[in-house]
């Protein structure tokens, strides 16, 4: 059993950043990709970054040259810093890894006040 834990989300200014930390256990395969979702009230989950196990990044044009997806094969654990942030940044930040299928952390609730 996949386990996927967030660490990292809080409360911010806009304009300010914050590092949000993914751990994914449980495996015993390497996990091809992980990334991050996000989700706000009212609204439908949506990519916000994801990286393969080569390296390869993926982002959502809304956080292009502001946020950067990272990992550690080694340790399972994937990366967002999310910097230069703004309002509509605001939700519930979830972290995916996949292998064998999808799986999903509980969720880092990111708010970003004006």
């Amino acid at each position: 059993q996949v386990q996927v834990v967030e660490s990292g989300g809080g409360l911010v200014q806009a304009g300010g950043s914050l590092r949000l930390s993914c751990s994914a256990s449980g495996s015993r395969f390497s996990i091809y990709a992980m990334g991050w979702y996000r989700q706000a009230p009212g609204k439908q989950r949506t990519l916000v970054a994801t990286i393969t196990i080569g390296g390869r990044t993926e982002y959502a044009d809304s956080v292009k040259g502001r946020f950067t997806i990272s990992r550690d094969n080694a340790k399972n654990m994937v990366y967002l810093q999310m910097n230069a942030l703004k309002p509509e940044d605001t939700a519930v930040y979830y972290c995916n890894a996949r292998v064998g299928g999808s799986h999903w952390g509980q969720g880092t609730q990111v708010t970003v006040s004006s």
